[in-house]
């Protein structure tokens, strides 16, 4: 979620959070249940188009951010193309076994794996975390004592780094060199985790002392100070993603990348 980084909104920066939530959900399960490769291969090249066409960030960050897409593929599906099984052998060696069967499910399981990544890519890349936890009150009635918890919490992350920074410069000024070895590395931790534990419960404390001075604990109906509706830009984003399955779904069986469509091991 974009938090210090200039970006170019979009219409996909309008769209409601919730409802890109919940597509986003929908996205993933129906990339985890599509078994035919080639929809898959069709589908992952439309995300990647949407990701560039509508994210708004530079194609230079975009590339820089999906470079472990790569190695997330290659890691995936390697397992599976190794040491899968099937009957059309093309390699053999040792435990090593690549076969028709298994290159492409090792395939399809890569494919799911990148489409699931720039799913959630693309979410956070277009979601403001306060404009998301404002609609999940509004829209899907989540309690704000549990919503402003988590944007508390996300603010606190930078002063925890912050006080972690100062730590550590701190015991450099004070020469602390900790051994080596694992005992080093156990008294680091120790150094480091108890002032930071105790500055973390005090604030916790006065955070939910503050809070109940509000009455966040009490259900009574409150006020927003961000209303968030509904708009143009969830209906076109409805009709983008309906139209990129479809269209998918449509490639994928009259143009086919492979010679094989599903890829289940029900079919093989």
């Amino acid at each position: 979620m974009p938090f210090a980084w200039s970006f170019r909104e979009t219409w996909l920066h309008r769209v409601n959070p919730s409802f890109k939530l919940v597509a986003s959900v929908l996205m993933f399960v129906l990339a985890l249940f599509t078994d035919n490769i080639n929809v898959l291969t069709n589908v992952t090249w439309m995300y990647i188009v949407l990701l560039f066409a509508a994210s708004g960030h530079s194609p230079r960050r975009l590339l820089l951010l999906s470079l472990p897409f790569g190695l997330m593929f290659v890691s995936s599906a390697s397992s599976m193309v190794f040491f899968g099984q099937g009957s059309t052998t093309w390699l053999r060696w040792g435990l090593v076994h690549v076969t028709e069967e298994s290159f492409f499910r090792g395939i399809h399981i890569g494919l799911k794996t990148v489409d699931m990544a720039l799913i959630g890519l693309l979410f956070a890349l277009t979601t403001s975390p306060v404009a998301l936890f404002y609609s999940l009150m509004q829209q899907l009635r989540l309690p704000p004592k549990y919503a402003y918890s988590f944007m508390a919490a996300l603010r606190l992350l930078p002063m925890i780094w912050a006080e972690y920074r100062t730590l550590q410069m701190a015991l450099k000024v004070r020469g602390v060199k900790p051994p080596r070895g694992l005992s080093g590395l156990l008294a680091s931790l120790k150094r480091h985790s108890i002032p930071l534990l105790a500055q973390s419960i005090r604030r916790a404390q006065r955070i939910a002392v503050a809070m109940e001075a509000k009455r966040f604990s009490s259900s009574a109906k409150r006020t927003f100070y961000y209303t968030l509706g509904w708009s143009v830009s969830d209906a076109l984003m409805a009709g983008v993603l309906a139209v990129l399955w479809g269209a998918a779904a449509w490639l994928g069986w009259h143009v086919p990348w492979f010679h094989v469509g599903d890829v289940s091991y029900k079919v093989f």
